[in-house]
């Protein structure tokens, strides 16, 4: 090879690796498998992030729960099902390491370890069914589908609990509808100081003050029927399970009004109910519903970009 084409072959090796430098990382390929597998059979309802890339994810089907790994999407069952068992919705404490577990028809809650999966506590609260939670630095708040009354499980500084369990009535603006599934998805402000919940039935979403239950409606720009809510800032990310869909809300300062921005979808939703944040993703549960739950049918977990 002559000099001039060793300088063409420089010339070249250096251009790759200048492309190869400054391809943005938008343009790579996602490192995060887009769906995740779960046991055949598994029939998944509530959601939840943990430690570092951890994911959880419990059945209606047995009140098992599955853990896994966001990066690899390998998991496998932390706690086993067991005849009657049921799961809903979920939330982790980050400072316990314990995760939180609605019960559903049982009117109970139970908190696992989760490493574990040891049970750490189970709560009592009401008939009725049990359907979603949300930790926050004070308490554990739990809604009730078929009762107009969410249930506070009071937690000190390590996030362990510190106290009996509260009843609180939904007073105000709440909405109930008898027959149907009423006070759903659950999530505080940063502060604690508010919380945002999902009345599925009527369509609507309201603020509730924690300390006293009442609850005033936001005021929307399009009916939203709410299951499973993610709150990051002042936008409120809405599962609307049948639709097959997440309804982007975009708050106002004082929480009293909202606008539907966008919905985010995927060939891949299959009755998503509800949804867990990782990075600038979404992570939701396909709970199938109407869809036979057979020990052989398959279940996911699927990501979106936010």
């Amino acid at each position: 090879m002559n000099a001039a084409m060793k300088g063409v072959a420089f010339l070249m090796v250096a251009l790759v690796g200048l492309l190869t430098v400054t391809t943005p990382a938008s343009a790579r390929p996602s490192v995060y498998p887009e769906v995740i597998a779960l046991p055949d059979g598994f029939f998944p309802e509530g959601i939840a992030v943990g430690t570092g890339s951890d994911v959880y994810a419990g059945s209606l089907a047995n009140g098992a729960i599955w853990k896994g790994d966001l990066r690899s999407g390998a998991g496998d069952i932390l706690v086993p099902g067991i005849d009657g068992g049921i799961a809903v919705g979920m939330s982790f404490d980050n400072r316990s390491g314990n995760l939180f577990v609605a019960g559903g028809p049982s009117g109970t809650a139970t908190v696992y370890d989760g490493t574990t999966g040891a049970t750490v506590a189970q709560l009592n609260l009401a008939a009725g069914f049990v359907n979603d939670v949300e930790v926050t630095r004070t308490a554990a708040y739990f809604t009730n589908s078929f009762a107009p009354e969410i249930y506070e499980v009071p937690l000190d500084a390590r996030g362990e609990i510190d106290g009996p369990v509260r009843t609180i009535p939904l007073t105000g603006d709440f909405t109930f509808v008898p027959g149907g599934f009423n006070a759903n998805g659950i999530e505080a402000t940063q502060s604690g100081d508010h919380l945002i919940v999902a009345g599925s039935s009527a369509a609507e979403v309201y603020v509730v003050d924690p300390a006293t239950g009442a609850a005033t409606v936001i005021d929307l720009d399009a009916a939203v029927s709410g299951d499973g809510l993610v709150l990051l800032g002042r936008t409120l990310y809405v599962n609307e399970n049948s639709l097959n869909r997440i309804a982007v809300v975009d708050l106002s300062a004082d929480l009293s009004s909202g606008s539907v921005v966008e919905y985010l979808t995927s060939a891949a939703f299959d009755v998503p109910t509800t949804s867990a944040r990782f990075g600038s993703s979404l992570y939701a549960v396909n709970a199938k519903f109407g869809t036979p739950a057979l020990p052989t049918t398959p279940y996911e977990i699927v990501r979106v970009d936010r």
